[in-house]
């Protein structure tokens, strides 16, 4: 019988002999057939998939039962008869199960920050199982495996998540290099190709580290995906006021302020080329290879509508006018998200040690202002926002922010693994004992700071909080 992977047990000398030929089909002591049968030509018929050492057993773990339940803790919440927001302690996972009764399509927006798999070692492991490595045959081989393991762990977490969003919604998940193609991937296979939406591009950095040998990377990866993107709610960035300081009304237009653009472009089209008669009496014709961008009968109603500029002096080349009043509220966003635009690291640093007096609790954590960018382009009122990697809590910040900003409801829900602070570190010296400690706290500060600077008491800056349990055994009868 074939063992896990198609290996069966081979007699030595025969192992020896098939190793010698194809030693790729030699795989941890035993035989891979398929790989055998690939080696000899016997390649079946090739498909296109995406797949990677314990996959079967990572869609098995999403589809299990949750093993316990949420219990609540009042001492530690904020505000818990009146707030909508929730704090959950607990591997997220079984958190992400369990919200599946409560939550399923109801969340609006998804942002998590995961770990990037650079080398430590993984917090969150779910038992998935791995052999012990046999020497290696080459050096990708452990490369191989660290990619698997990585991949297994978030598998089931996108799988269930993907359950909790609503039609409507949409998830951003922040990455670097390292990872990013396994996840594009991935989120293919559990989002669909067509629901992505956009790989956003985030300068986390502006100066060039010069120990670096090829090249000083200063940037990460926000991949986006909707639920339904024929549903997707996008609300757009708001127009920049500086982009509104360009129009003007000099002739006293009663529809109010306007811009003027060219009216002409190329390639030439023989019906929109046609002479113009400015008010002044002067002749104009497009530039030679270009056309005017409507036709003449169409020229007659924008200049009977007013909407053709001539100069003040009524001699100038004809423009379209475009008035303010009719332009979309909202712009599209960009791919590439500059510093100036939406902070970086060093900043959120800095922001989060002012939040805590000065103490470095966290060493990497996100911008308020680039997941406050994630907030409001997909969400408004009521909306909830999750985040189960939630670390230091900057998205709870970030929504609050944004309800402060545009005046709405939103709420948030964040779940974090109770990971133990080393007893080395800044923040377990001011008496903080776990990630989860500081996130609640963060939360805590940053609420009444907004208050304290708004005066927006109606802010809801409070949060309930859970922990997960685990659900106790029953003593043997």
């Amino acid at each position: 019988m074939a063992n896990a992977g198609g290996r069966r047990p081979v007699s030595d000398a025969r192992l020896e002999a098939i190793k010698k030929l194809f030693p790729e089909a030699v795989v941890e002591g035993g035989l891979d057939w398929k790989l055998l049968r690939e080696e000899l030509g016997d390649r079946g018929e090739e498909t296109y998939a995406f797949m990677w050492p314990g996959k079967a057993e990572a869609r098995r773990l999403a589809e299990t039962p949750a093993s316990g339940g949420l219990r609540p803790d009042r001492t530690a919440s904020k505000q818990w008869e009146t707030t909508n927001n929730w704090y959950i302690e607990g591997d997220n996972l079984e958190v992400l199960k369990l919200l599946r009764t409560s939550h399923a399509g109801a969340v609006q927006m998804i942002y998590i920050d995961p770990p990037y798999n650079t080398g430590k070692v993984l917090t969150y492991k779910d038992h998935w199982r791995q052999k012990k490595s046999a020497p290696a045959r080459r050096k990708d081989i452990e490369e191989a495996r660290a990619h698997a393991g990585w991949l297994n762990m978030m598998y089931p977490r996108l799988l269930v998540a993907r359950e909790l969003l609503a039609e409507t919604g949409a998830m951003f998940i922040s990455i670097d290099d390292t990872e990013q193609a396994n996840l594009k991937k991935m989120c293919d296979e559990l989002f669909g190709e067509r629901n992505f939406v956009a790989t956003f591009i985030w300068q986390r950095a502006f100066s060039p580290v010069n120990m670096n040998k090829f090249a000083s990377r200063n940037h990460d990866f926000i991949l986006c995906y909707a639920k339904n993107i024929d549903r997707l709610a996008w609300y757009g960035l708001p127009r920049h006021p500086e982009a509104d300081g360009r129009y003007a009304n000099p002739d006293n237009d009663p529809r109010g302020p306007w811009t003027s653009g060219d009216l002409s472009v190329g390639p030439p089209i023989p019906e929109k080329i046609y002479d113009i008669v400015t008010p002044g009496g002067r002749i104009v014709s497009p530039p030679h290879g270009y056309c005017w961008r409507v036709t003449k009968e169409r020229f007659a109603e924008l200049a009977a509508d007013n909407r053709i500029w001539f100069g003040k002096d009524g001699n100038g080349v004809p423009r379209l006018k475009r008035f303010l009043s009719e332009v979309k509220p909202t712009v599209t966003p960009l791919t590439i998200w500059t510093h100036d635009e939406v902070s970086h690291s060093q900043e959120a640093k800095k922001e989060l040690k002012e939040l805590f007096d000065g103490l470095a609790v966290m060493d990497y954590p996100k911008p308020v202002k680039l997941i406050q960018r994630m907030v409001a382009l997909t969400t408004k009122d009521n909306d909830i926002i999750l985040d189960f990697f939630s670390g230091s809590a900057t998205t709870a910040h970030a929504v609050m922010q944004q309800n402060v900003e545009d005046g709405g409801r939103r709420s948030f829900l964040m779940v974090q693994l109770p990971e133990p602070l080393a007893e080395t570190s800044a923040a377990y010296r001011a008496g903080f004992r776990t990630i989860c400690d500081i996130g609640r706290e963060r939360i805590h500060r940053a609420g009444e700071k907004i208050v304290r600077e708004t005066g927006k008491t109606e802010l809801d800056i409070g949060f309930r909080v859970f922990r997960l349990e685990k659900k106790s055994k029953q003593p043997a009868r």
